[in-house]
């Protein structure tokens, strides 16, 4: 009995806290924005320091609901990845109840600005379920991401050869008939005919009269 073989997979430990501090700088950098832009569409004059005093929740919320994740956050060129780098590193597994713990806790710190027990869990389990989904079916907004060291001048040439099946696989596969027809079709109709039926099948139809 032939030993199957399975490969192991080996975790590597991640910095969570350096993570997070770059998780803090870039979200808080977002709430920093934002407070800016509503203290600016503020019909009241609350001066420069309104930034931090009269919207400074924003920056709050921005930095600490991500930053709660002690998480990585990192922007790729087409899609986003967001992890609990603690639950990996405790789990030794990177998978979706990482994902889903993350938008747990991130949700929840947007709740807290409702001040109630539903808002808190709501949110939480609404970006849960959103980024777990997310993970989930691969992570990525525009499908599976492209192998930068490949040789692009043998993938052309393997999509240029490959995009057409032989025919002799079609035929295989599927069969005759149908607008499918190898050569020599016409000979081997005949004989499948004669030898069910008994009946000779002239090469060429007989002229009309």
């Amino acid at each position: 009995m032939a030993s199957q073989h399975t490969e192991e997979y080996t975790y590597h430990p991640q910095d969570a806290i350096g993570a997070a501090f770059k998780a803090t700088a870039l979200t808080g950098g977002f709430g920093l924005f934002a407070s800016a832009v509503q203290n600016t569409l503020a019909k009241q004059n609350v001066g420069p320091l309104g930034i931090f005093i009269r919207s400074g929740g924003t920056i709050a919320i921005f930095g600490t609901a991500y930053a709660q994740q002690l998480g990585e956050f990192t922007l790729k060129k087409y899609g986003a990845n967001c992890r609990v780098l603690p639950s990996a590193n405790l789990r030794e597994t990177n998978d979706t109840y990482n994902t889903a713990l993350g938008g747990f806790f991130a949700g929840s710190i947007l709740g807290l600005r409702a001040r109630t027990f539903p808002s808190v869990f709501g949110y939480g389990t609404a970006l849960a379920v959103t980024l777990a989904a997310f993970e989930y079916t691969g992570g990525s907004l525009s499908g599976k991401e492209k192998d930068h060291n490949l040789d692009k001048y043998a993938e052309l040439e393997r999509i240029r050869t490959n995009y057409r099946t032989p025919a002799e696989q079609t035929f295989a596969e599927l069969g005759e008939g149908r607008g499918i027809y190898g050569p020599g079709y016409a000979e081997r109709r005949r004989e499948r005919i004669k030898e069910a039926y008994g009946i000779d099948v002239p090469a060429t139809p007989p002229p009309a009269s």
